[in-house]
């Protein structure tokens, strides 16, 4: 298969390099998936969106894709979780879940080839354990719980090659536990005797639950095998989480993990990290009880995966919550909806052929697929991608008008049709890569007059009887009376839209 160059950023080697996949054309990819202790956050959507949006791209471009995303379903918060709840830990890390992929399917994530759950891989983690230990770089430590495992950090030479840390750098910061017994401040847990809570599986060394570290070790090489080409997750986990699993999953086989490594950057809100902490956790369903779902996907791809992207909150004087830039984002959604409409009403009845009309408009649309995946290829570029899609839908509705104006002149307005059925065509393409425009137009539009007639509690029957009065109140020249509840409307961030024989409305974003 010829296909031109994916160049990559690789955190391992600090460059920007070409995608030379293990077997030619295919691609084997494993991304961290959630802890799932709470409901989604912003941060897991923006991280989830550019692998998703990596796996499209990928496939447009024609590599067989296997993309694996894990489920922590087995984790001490969870634990301490499920028993605020009361539930069993595997049931509520089960509900959470649900909520997670609903969420993801929300923002329009395909579901991944692959969703192991740590709960389900304890054999492959257990060989793992065992394997290292054999290999000398683990050991059991007796503990006041049990019998814990601990990975012998020293016993790896290459640790700290993807961090681009000294190991020495690193004992600064390194400590031993009240309750651990490890040999070294840096080695970390592989394996760890449950105690008296009880929750855990048998093992060699006595109940327990695996360490965070190993869980992904042994689902990637148990699915992807002991070598695979790409390996990502948020900036936060390259330092210790794949540090670690580079650590284990080396000693343990010979062959590196993977080939690239690929890591998205901080989603700041306010100009802060998120934390619960610091009182800025934003969810995703926080998110989409106000914005259209497509908006919130567009304004993630709108910064490059690997920097910072600042999520600003504005408190309003009502007591509602926005969110400013997903609210542009929502009007640009609305921009190419509107433009993809207005191509689709201009392309009816088009001939097949397109003929010689507009030719700058033109060459707009039949470059617009090859200009995203050109951007694409340049290190996941979506800024550059989103900057195509938004010149295509202005050369839409610039051919969309030159139907209307040559209605005098067929031959030119079948041409001119024609290329705004090619338009229609390219806006499918060129967004196939980014996940964008999958709805139908009635449903988009349906659903975002819903949600935001929803969310200004707003009765959309009281809202048309306001209209007709307004309309009557017009007809009898009352134009006070119409201004003042034009007014009213307008401050409910109702826009009337008058003709010369009727009123309709539309809601604003903001």
């Amino acid at each position: 298969m010829t296909t031109p160059t994916t160049r990559l950023y690789n955190t391992l080697t600090r460059r920007i390099e070409p995608l030379v996949p293990i077997q030619p054309g295919k691609v084997s990819m494993y991304v961290c998936g959630p802890t799932v202790q709470d409901v989604a956050h912003a941060g897991h959507g923006r991280t989830y969106t550019t692998f998703d949006v990596l796996r499209r791209y990928l496939t447009v471009r024609g590599f067989a894709v296997t993309y694996v995303r894990n489920i922590t379903d087995v984790d001490d918060k969870i634990l301490a979780k499920s028993r605020e709840a009361g539930e069993p830990p595997l049931e509520y890390s089960r509900r959470i879940a649900k909520i997670h992929a609903e969420d993801y399917a929300a923002l329009g994530l395909a579901i991944p080839e692959h969703e192991p759950r740590v709960s389900e891989h304890i054999p492959d983690i257990l060989e793992i354990i065992e394997r290292l230990i054999e290999r000398g770089h683990a050991y059991v430590a007796e503990t006041p719980k049990g019998q814990d495992v601990y990975f012998a950090v020293r016993s790896f030479a290459p640790y700290g090659k993807l961090s681009h840390r000294e190991i020495n750098d690193l004992l600064s910061g390194a400590r031993i536990e009240v309750g651990e017994t490890k040999r070294d401040s840096l080695d970390f847990a592989l394996w760890k005797a449950s105690g008296k809570d009880g929750w855990g599986w048998p093992s060699p060394w006595g109940v327990g639950r695996p360490g965070w570290h190993v869980e992904c070790s042994a689902m990637s090489m148990k699915l992807l095998g002991e070598h695979f080409d790409i390996h990502g997750g948020g900036m936060d986990l390259i330092f210790p989480h794949h540090e670690n699993e580079i650590a284990q999953s080396e000693a343990a086989h010979t062959p590196p993990l993977a080939n690239l490594w690929m890591h998205g950057g901080f989603l700041q809100v306010d100009s802060e990290k998120m934390s619960k902490s610091l009182g800025n956790f934003v969810t995703i369903r926080d998110v989409l009880v106000r914005n259209d779902r497509e908006s919130l996907r567009y304004f993630y791809l709108g910064s490059h995966y690997r920097g910072p992207l600042n999520f600003d909150v504005e408190k309003r004087d009502d007591g509602r919550i926005v969110f400013p830039g997903v609210d542009e984002a929502e009007r640009r959604i609305e921009y190419l909806y509107a433009a993809r409409d207005a191509a689709t009403l201009a392309a009816a009845d088009a001939p097949a052929a397109i003929g010689k009309a507009l030719p700058q408009q033109a060459a707009i649309v039949r470059e617009a697929k090859t200009r995203v995946l050109d951007a694409l290829d340049q290190d996941l570029n979506t800024s550059v991608a989103l900057a195509v899609l938004n010149e295509l839908a202005k050369a839409a509705n610039e051919i969309a008008m030159a139907v209307q104006k040559l209605r005098k002149d067929k031959a030119q307005q079948d041409a001119a049709r024609a290329l705004a059925a090619a338009a229609v065509h390219a806006f499918a393409d060129a967004c196939a890569p980014l996940g964008l425009l999958h709805s139908a137009s009635e449903d988009f539009w349906a659903r975002t007059k819903a949600q935001r007639l929803r969310t200004r509690n707003i009765d959309s029957v009281i809202l048309d009887q306001k209209v007709l009065e307004r309309t009557r109140a017009r007809q009898e020249k009352n134009f006070a009376r119409a201004d003042a509840i034009r007014d009213e409307l307008v401050a409910l961030g109702v826009e009337l839209l008058d003709t010369p024989e009727t009123t309709t409305w539309r809601l604003n974003v903001g």
